[in-house]
């Protein structure tokens, strides 16, 4: 009997699995790009400019740069989280392609290693769209922000093993919509994103700075302001803490959806 729990078996057989899935996201680029992208550019403009004729300035910083910031962290936690859930599922069950792979000398270990990576390269792709809106506006003019976007790929690793998670206990689509009521959402309204956490109740506080996108602007923000975030390599050590464990509890998951 396979022992599920086992630790990650590493090797460069992942490597043609994510440019697979590069390849095939490559015919849809635009497309794709775009539907990752035009939400949390919607709620950038609309809101930045709305709210922000009311709220010149937050925390020394345009309104809509505050709000843009961390539509950045917002993006690649969808763009990772929609990725590992709804694609790797439809690759994993629908299409049956993992099954394919894994009876190559590619073991399910790399596969799904690969697709960690792959929700991540994601993120930084969404990313990357996302923060040129920004300096198009005319904000983030500073050589600080360039280092927005291995955040993200470190926000995508994050996100897209919880997804991966998701994906593991899925019995269809529908159950994914648990993860995003259940999690994404109040992730989104708790971690800084439209306004300053310390606006609320302590223990809404307390739970925020458990939370990893909290993390992930406190880090994003300042370096779009120009500066070195407080406690940089603490948010890191969080937000890598987060991703490492959640992909081992990936891997074990579905080694046992799998393999037994």
């Amino acid at each position: 009997m396979t022992n599920i729990y086992r630790m990650p078996e590493f090797s460069l057989r992942w490597t043609p699995v994510w440019r697979r899935n590069l390849l095939v996201w490559r015919k849809l680029a635009i497309a794709s790009v775009l539907g990752n992208i035009a939400d949390p550019l919607l709620y950038m403009l609309a809101i930045g400019y709305g709210i922000g004729s009311f709220i010149p300035e937050m925390n020394g910083m345009k309104y809509i740069a505050f709000i843009g910031t961390g539509m950045v962290c917002q993006s690649a936690m969808f763009t990772a989280s929609f990725e590992g859930m709804y694609s790797a599922f439809s690759r994993m069950f629908m299409q049956r392609t993992w099954d394919a792979i894994i009876n190559t000398p590619i073991s399910l270990d790399d596969v799904l290693f690969a697709e960690w990576i792959w929700t991540a390269t994601k993120s930084v792709i969404s990313v990357t769209a996302i923060l040129l809106v920004i300096l198009a506006l005319g904000y983030g003019h500073s050589g600080l922000a360039i280092w927005i976007l291995p955040l993200g790929f470190l926000v995508g690793l994050c996100f897209g093993a919880f997804a991966l998670i998701m994906n593991a206990l899925a019995p269809g689509y529908d159950f994914f919509t648990y993860f995003f009521t259940l999690m994404l959402t109040p992730m989104l309204l708790l971690s800084g994103v439209f306004f300053p956490v310390e606006q609320m109740p302590a223990a809404l506080q307390a739970v925020a700075s458990a939370l990893p996108l909290k993390h992930a602007i406190d880090i994003a923000r300042p370096l779009l302001m120009g500066r070195i975030p407080d406690a940089l390599f603490l948010h890191i050590a969080v937000l890598a803490a987060y991703a490492v464990v959640a992909y081992y509890v990936a891997l074990v998951l579905t080694r046992r959806r799998l393999l037994k």
